[in-house]
């Protein structure tokens, strides 16, 4: 997981978290320092490996392109923010890696054209997927889905629409996921299901299929969590639940 900020920590550690309920043997951790050392304290099943400074840099590429080659999946957006060069060395990296990414979050803000790697996931929301194609998503769901598929198709990569009504596509298989619910609207949810889909794809499962299992494992939990906390729910009850449907 590459993630996180002098402001934001959250994010990279609910990736992880989530990645490991997913049933991926290890997960680390690549953070800004503060972040980092925060992230540390969570859970001694996270192994976490401080950047230095605030933000993410081009400086830190070196590290990032090493740490990667020893892994089989990279999740990488979540609380970087979106300075120039955070994004620029987010650019560069996704250009010279050789292994699956998911792209989520600020990441997303980093791609400037088509990138044809079927090895990427990118897993915006609607406002992401506006960034990232200058396209309102439709309300009608054979619209969403269109788009989706299009767009998909345009980059070269597979995307998963985040949404009431999940849709997920390669460019040429499309696939919709009803699990979910209004109350998984809370802040750090999408990292949990980053964190899902990259933990599939690590196990040696396709992209596609991956996000289409993690976008089903995610809204199921959010549904069982959400019984019993209703509006209370936190993305944090999301993970505790994640082994219920896994099992």
């Amino acid at each position: 997981m590459v993630g996180g900020s002098k402001q934001y920590h959250g994010s990279p550690a609910f990736n992880a978290l989530a990645a490991l309920r997913a049933g991926v043997d290890l997960a680390t951790v690549l953070a800004p320092e503060r972040a980092a050392n925060i992230i540390a304290t969570f859970s001694p099943d996270l192994i976490v490996y401080p950047l230095e400074g605030e933000y993410l840099g081009r400086r830190h590429l070196k590290t990032m392109l090493e740490f990667s080659k020893k892994k089989t999946a990279v999740v990488i957006g979540g609380g970087l923010t979106r300075n120039k060069e955070t994004l620029s060395a987010v650019r560069i990296f996704l250009k010279k890696t050789t292994i699956p990414c998911v792209i989520d979050a600020d990441a997303i803000y980093a791609i400037d054209g088509k990138i044809s790697r079927k090895m990427f996931l990118l897993t915006p929301h609607a406002g992401e997927f506006y960034a990232l194609t200058g396209k309102k998503v439709a309300t009608n769901i054979n619209q969403r889905k269109n788009a989706v598929m299009k767009e998909a198709k345009r980059f070269g990569i597979a995307m998963l629409l985040k949404g009431h009504i999940d849709i997920i596509s390669d460019g040429t298989k499309t696939a919709l996921n009803n699990t979910g619910n209004a109350y998984m609207t809370k802040g750090g949810t999408g990292d949990v299901l980053a964190g899902i889909c990259g933990s599939l794809i690590a196990q040696g499962n396709s992209i596609f299929d991956s996000a289409c299992a993690a976008a089903y494992i995610c809204g199921r939990a959010g549904d069982l969590a959400a019984k019993e906390k209703k509006q209370s729910l936190l993305a944090s009850d999301l993970i505790e639940k994640i082994a219920d449907v896994v099992s």
